[in-house]
């Protein structure tokens, strides 16, 4: 590394010394001689690109993948803004291939990209075929240095069932289950060691036989015979017997944990994919036997589900499924690792409990420093069940720490993983490790740095905050690396994933970016250079989000000295920031309300990843309560009220007035919070201690109201700002009026307090403005004191319907207990409700009677695999709840199921694998019953009448 980086490199903070920094041994791990291809896309690409040149590499090219910009158009990689050099870019049709054949030709085909190009290494980043075996493997056999572990690595920590053996024979605490699916199939037909020795010689397979001589047991020699077939590329074992395999094993493992689910999990997915969880048996009708039979029988469907989506259906695939106990309640904690095949070092723990269909949304550090301060605090408080759990999850972050050291030098890490786990109250088990470095390697980065010491010199050392810019050094020098030091950098960190998701979390491609604000103090944004204005005219460029790879727009990332102050600057950079686009569906403003929920009831809240659902559940509530309001004619009936009970003619004339010009300054907050339900879900969250909800289902407000009308402004981005467009703001003459309440309250509490009135909270307040005029006030200066505070709360009752909400819905159910775990309202979880409160979040297309349209946008599949046959087809009947088709929308492939029962008059789509957009139709169809569509006047009248049931709680 030059002595220009390590003076210039903006990722070393300026106030840590570098030791003697021009010394022969900080010079002698300069990395300026490698020249890196990045294979990768999205935030970690960029990312790469900026490390690279950082550390004086100056030879570095990028791969880019024509699927998205084939299929969508304008769907460059924006990368490309920056660099700008033509020679550096490459492109390949996508970068995986459908298959192991089209895979192998794609592996050859960069190796080749890569020596006609004069490149020596290969970064691979956290996605597509970085934890791939054979590729990495091909690189290193081709000379490439790949930049992450070696191919050895791969196979023995990156392989799940590989993985889990290697587990328990160093004592790492693993999840109950089976990792030999594909052995005990091929041991039904090949029942002894002879038997497999038969089959090795009549299919000429290339067997290591001092592996397979040095096995026990015969489950690990038909692993060494089936491992020779995946080299040769035959299959000795058909989908269909390996599906019966595994519907055998689910029902001997659901013996042992009848209360459990069971998860089947391919050995060589990741970051969601490749996951299926059979439902409870107690869902089931009968005894137990009956019941684990009907899990059993979904079990095969499942298997090629799973296979499908990690394309390990082709012939020679390893085809092996762990069937695994799935703990319900768990907490998904990793712990970031480093190694040089020598040492190894944690760098603390993630949480990563909040996602949804195995992909996570947010994450958060997990570091000990912050839990012995949280610990600290806490006993300091008095709050005993909460300094309980913090004590032991400091127990458990260290036990995990010493379990990845200690997994990491057995499986010879010497780069970046992550060691992942699934934490149980007390207990913790090994999931997996991801040999790459992962999507939130930044919250870990952030909290710690890399301090590398000279053995024989303590004054030389040089510090590393990127782990790309470690995984290089491990490259370029790994064996002469010493053991570093971790250093604190900041307590706590947290990293909101932005997604092309709609309401329910679900994905949604296509959308068109047109504007995004800038990124903002303390705000760290990784974005795959999206935001990069035009140099010329300094203007934001439109960026097209594809759909043929993930849903991630950017990675947001927030730093504090404790998880409260990282969750509160997350909540500032959410709410301040604006995406608009065409057709833009994004998860900002689900971000927004979960961060607050956990900000109004307990940072240190500990969520399981069953958290999500329920969470989302309870939003779809607030919506559906939401639609059956009608707010400007509350306000109106309030207003007649209000005038109604006032006789004489002059006040009556001069609060109609006040009442008039106050309307919109009221109720446009509140309309926006009911048409954003995750944003009324974080409002409500931070405000509950504001106000009280009584017996009668009376809103009492402990907090002045005018306070809550100006922070509600301010929550919805809505300040007043001159430059800003109208529409997004407070408007001016309404602003006027909330700054001149203010400086009423503001001017009241101040004299008051002088007047020996000290720190009134607000009902004592109300309760002195309506009594006798308090000493220093005349009765005529204290009369318009109460003449003004009528006015300014005038009307304000319409705000009562957003406490009358969440208490319909029950909201505040969804609660944090004093031991940090989180209680779940029972009809939360039920699976009809959750069903039916995603539809409220996103509702389905509007159709005619005679037509089914497409839920979403993707790539549209009518049958479960190539080769079989449709779901449905033309005169076919079908059923409420039968699949229909799927659909792949950024990676993820989604079943659709038939919202109501009819026949399939025609099918409108011509062959799978084309591009569909939301609302497109699919199919005619007849249905089984008309379809009643509410009308206009009819959905009016509804809101009235359920805005009237609100009214009588005034």
């Amino acid at each position: 590394m030059s002595n220009e980086y390590y003076l210039n490199n903006p990722l070393i903070h300026k106030d840590r010394q570098l030791g003697n920094a021009f010394s022969e041994w900080v010079q002698s791990f300069d990395c300026s001689n490698m020249r890196p291809l990045i294979i990768c896309r999205g935030p970690i690409r960029i990312e790469a690109m900026d490390v690279f040149t950082e550390m004086g590499i100056e030879h570095y090219g990028i791969l880019l993948s024509e699927k998205d910009s084939i299929v969508y158009q304008n769907a460059l990689a924006p990368e490309l803004r920056q660099l700008t050099d033509p020679s550096r870019v490459h492109r390949v049709p996508d970068y995986t291939g459908v298959d192991k054949n089209e895979r192998n030709i794609r592996i050859q085909q960069i190796i080749k990209i890569a020596k006609d190009n004069n490149y020596n290494s290969i970064f691979t980043g956290y996605g597509f075929m970085a934890e791939d075996e054979s590729m990495v493997s091909a690189m290193e056999k081709a000379g490439l240095n790949f930049i992450g572990p070696c191919s050895k690595t791969v196979h023995d920590a990156g392989l799940k069932d590989e993985a889990k053996r290697t587990a328990l024979k160093v004592g790492v605490s693993v999840t109950p289950g089976l990792d030999n699916a594909t052995a005990l199939t091929l041991l039904k037909k090949h029942k002894d060691e002879k038997a497999l020795l038969a089959l090795v010689k009549k299919e000429k397979l290339p067997l290591d036989q001092e592996k397979f001589d040095a096995c026990q047991a015969l489950e690990d020699k038909a692993d060494i015979v089936l491992a020779a077939s995946y080299d040769k590329g035959i299959d000795l074992y058909s989908i269909e017997e390996l599906q019966t395999t595994i519907a055998e094993q689910v029902i001997e493992i659901g013996k042992q944990f009848p209360e459990n689910r069971v998860r089947l999990k391919c050995i060589g997915g990741g970051g969601g994919k490749g996951q299926r969880i059979l439902p409870n048996p107690a869902s089931f009708e009968g005894d137990i036997n009956a019941q684990l039979d009907e899990v059993a029988k979904l079990a095969p469907s499942l298997v090629l589900e799973i296979l499908n989506e990690v394309k390990a259906t082709g012939k020679g695939d390893n085809k092996n499924i762990l069937i695994e106990l799935n703990i319900e309640t768990t907490r998904h904690q990793e712990i970031q690792v480093i190694g040089n095949g020598d040492w190894s070092l944690a760098l603390g723990g993630r949480d990563c409990s909040l996602q949804m269909h195995e992909q996570k949304l947010l994450e958060v550090s997990v570091i000990s420093e912050d839990l012995e301060n949280a610990l600290t605090q806490a006993v300091k408080d008095g709050r005993d069940s909460e300094a309980a759990v913090l004590n032991q999850d400091i127990k458990t972050l260290q036990k995990m720490e010493e379990e990845a050291e200690r997994f990491a030098q057995a499986v010879g890490l010497d780069s970046v993983s992550t060691f992942e786990c699934i934490v149980d109250r007390d207990k913790h088990f090994f999931m997996e490790m991801n040999t790459r470095i992962q999507v939130e390697h930044r919250v870990t980065e952030l909290c710690y740095s890399l301090k590398f010491t000279n053995p024989n010199n303590e004054n030389e050392y040089f510090i590393v905050e990127s782990l790309v810019e470690a995984m290089v050094l491990l490259a370029a020098h790994g064996s002469r690396l010493p053991k570093p030091t971790r250093v604190l950098r900041h307590n706590a960190s947290v990293e909101a994933r932005l997604n092309a998701t709609n309401q329910a979390l679900a994905p949604h491609a296509g959308g068109v970016i047109e504007y995004w604000s800038d990124v903002q103090k303390g705000e760290i944004r990784d974005d795959q250079g999206i935001s990069l204005h035009n140099p010329d005219t300094d203007v934001f460029m439109k960026y097209h989000l594809a759909g043929a790879y993930d849903s991630n727009i950017a990675l947001l990332l927030t730093v504090g000295e404790n998880r409260l102050g990282t969750y509160d600057a997350m909540a500032e950079v959410l709410r301040s920031t604006v995406l608009l686009g065409k057709d833009l569906s994004t998860n900002l403003e689900f971000h927004y309300g979960l961060v607050n929920w956990f900000i109004g009831n307990n940072i240190n809240a500990r969520p399981t990843t069953k958290f999500i659902v329920p969470y989302l559940t309870a939003v779809g509530l607030l919506k559906d309560q939401s639609n059956d309001l009608d707010v400007p004619y509350a306000y109106q009936q309030i207003c007649a009220n209000t005038l109604a009970s006032i006789k004489n003619a002059d006040e009556k004339a001069n609060l109609q007035k006040i009442l008039v010009r106050k309307q919109l300054l009221l109720t446009r907050p509140i309309e926006r919070l009911l048409a954003e339900p995750h944003v009324l879900s974080g409002w409500l969250s931070v405000q509950q201690n504001n106000f009280d909800i009584q017996s009668n289902n009376q809103v009492q407000w402990l907090e002045n109201p005018i306070r809550i009308l100006a922070d509600t402004y301010h929550f919805l981005n809505m300040d007043f700002n001159n430059q800003d467009p109208a529409a997004t703001m407070i408007w001016d003459h309404d602003n006027e009026v909330l700054q001149d309440a203010l400086s009423f309250y503001d001017s009241l509490e101040q004299q008051l307090s002088k007047n020996g009135f000290v720190d009134l909270d607000y009902l004592e307040l109300v309760e002195l403005i309506n009594g006798q005029a308090p000493e220093g006030f005349s009765a005529e200066l204290w009369q318009q004191v109460q003449g003004a505070h009528r006015g300014y709360q005038a009307g304000f009752e319409v705000f009562n319907l957003l406490p009358y909400i969440a208490n319909e819905t029950d909201f505040f159910a969804l609660d944090v207990n004093e031991d940090l775990s989180i209680f779940i309202p029972e009809a939360l979880l039920d699976e009809t409700l959750q069903k039916n409160m995603m539809k409220v979040l996103v509702p389905p297309p509007t159709a005619k009677g005679d037509e089914i349209l497409a839920a979403s946008g993707g790539m549209f599949y009518s049958c479960e695999a190539p080769g079989m046959p449709p779901f449905i087809q033309e005169g076919d009947h079908f059923e409420a709840g039968q699949p229909l088709y799927i659909v792949e929308v950024m990676k993820m492939f989604n079943k659709v199921k038939a919202p109501f029962a009819g026949t399939i008059e025609k099918v409108l789509i011509d062959e799978d694998g084309t591009i569909i957009k939301k609302g497109q139709p699919l199919f005619k169809i007849v249905a089984d019953e008309k379809v009643e569509i509410e009308t206009a006047e009819q959905a009016q009248a509804r809101r009235r009448d359920q805005t009237d049931v609100f009214l009588i709680t005034l």
